[in-house]
């Protein structure tokens, strides 16, 4: 089972696939991280050898941030946008869109469920 950035990689899918699973590799940097271990695409995770995977795991360890370093450092700039007080630091802490999505109707991620408003019944006779 190849073990890559302390994930455990899908073994059934092409690997050019199974990298996405690691937190910060998209399809673009999958595809160059490949190229720089000279690992062919199309081969299944299963298939892979110690030595192709060793090789993968060297490149995305020596270029790249990825998992717990990533998310720490988005974590941190969210932070440091909430402490100066930007307009972006604003909607983090308030829980609100940040990138101008519309509110009115929509945001329900981030707003989260919808709170009805509780009605009192009328009391006949009164």
């Amino acid at each position: 089972m190849a073990r890559i950035a302390g994930i455990d990689l899908p073994r059934e899918k092409r690997i050019d696939i199974a990298l996405r699973s690691i937190y910060g590799i998209g399809p673009h940097i999958a595809k160059e991280v490949l190229q720089k271990a000279q690992v062919e695409a199309s081969k299944r995770t299963k298939d892979l050898t110690e030595e192709e995977v060793a090789r993968i795991r060297g490149v995305i360890d020596r270029e790249y941030r990825v998992e717990g370093d990533l998310r720490k450092l988005v974590q941190q700039n969210i932070k440091r946008l909430m402490d100066i007080g930007t307009y972006r630091g604003l909607r983090h802490r308030r829980g609100l869109p940040v990138h101008g999505q519309r509110t009115h109707t929509n945001a329900r991620t981030r707003k989260g469920p919808k709170g009805t408003a509780i009605k009192k019944k009328k009391i006949a006779g009164k």
